[in-house]
């Protein structure tokens, strides 16, 4: 099922939400209890204001539990698996960044 292109903006009411998703408010609000990584802001009036990896987030949600077929649990799992195998590649890829500014650095006390 391809994915619902969503819209360039900074925030989004639940019913903009809804309507990107593919879902009724009900299941948003539930999902926030069961998953810890949505928690869109609330307004001073106590709306919720969705943010683009807000939506992000959803969308894969809604893409674990209802295009794959994953319960609840399986989905959080999925989740925190994704979650760790992202911060392992940002991690790999601050280390290379880190071992070539240090060979920038050796190189440049050289020619001084």
């Amino acid at each position: 099922m391809p994915t619902p292109e969503i819209p360039d903006k900074l925030f989004f009411k639940i019913s903009e939400v809804c309507d990107i998703v593919g879902v009724e408010a009900y299941v948003l609000r539930f999902w926030e209890t069961e998953f810890p990584n949505l928690a869109p802001e609330k307004s001073k009036t106590g709306h919720r204001v969705y943010k683009r990896k807000d939506v992000e987030n959803i969308l894969r949600v809604k893409e674990l539990l209802y295009d794959r077929g994953f319960t609840i649990a399986g989905a959080r799992k999925q989740l925190s698996r994704s979650k760790a195998a992202r911060k392992a590649d940002q991690d790999a890829v601050l280390m290379r960044v880190r071992s070539e500014l240090q060979d920038i650095l050796t190189l440049l006390r050289r020619k001084t």
